[in-house]
């Protein structure tokens, strides 16, 4: 009897959805545009901020075919009704920190649907995605250190996502040190 997503271990879920890179692909920034219609619609009397992040926003290189989505609110904006909305729309809450809520939507009991979403529900300016995503676009040498890191981890924590995330961390956290100090204050 197969089980159902809820009742699956850490272990479980990750040996169904593991790591996978896939070069790049054109229609990942048209899957984006998507659902940034489908999720802008939810909320049509807010102001809000919406992004594509992540790798697959990111010029050439190979990624997780999951479209990364920050979708930014002002704080006067409760973060549990947009939860609730979202919840309601066919997302699944994966992880929820004190104004940070992290959705997903493509996670099926048989494995990944054929488009993915991770949304990244945050307040106004936190955003360090958006630094990161346009450093490396608008450097392809460092943003090709980045897949050659991204390459020699996937097949290590294939089946550890948690072990695959922080891996990446010092590169993360350095190249967006140097976005801001290149970009100053742009978000």
């Amino acid at each position: 009897m197969k089980k159902d997503l809820s009742e699956m271990t850490l272990e479980e879920l990750w040996e169904l959805f593991p790591i996978f890179l896939s070069e790049h692909k054109a229609y990942w920034s048209s899957w984006y545009a998507e659902e940034e219609k489908k999720v802008s619609a939810l909320f049509p009397n807010m102001t809000f901020h919406i992004n594509h992040i992540g790798s697959t926003a990111i010029n050439g290189i190979w990624a997780k075919p999951i479209i990364d989505i920050l979708l930014e609110i002002p704080d006067i904006v409760s973060m549990e009704n947009i939860k609730k909305t979202l919840l309601a729309n066919g997302y699944t809450c994966m992880s929820e920190e004190e104004k940070r809520i992290s959705f997903n939507r493509g996670y099926t009991d048989e494995g990944f649907a054929e488009k993915v979403y991770h949304l990244h529900l945050r307040s106004m300016g936190d955003n360090d995605e958006l630094y990161f995503r346009d450093y490396l676009n608008a450097n392809p040498a460092i943003a090709k250190q980045y897949e050659e890191l991204k390459l020699s981890l996937w097949k290590k924590y294939e089946h550890d996502r948690d072990g695959y995330t922080s891996a990446k961390g010092a590169f993360i956290t350095q190249q967006t040190k140097n976005a801001k100090e290149k970009y100053g204050s742009r978000y």
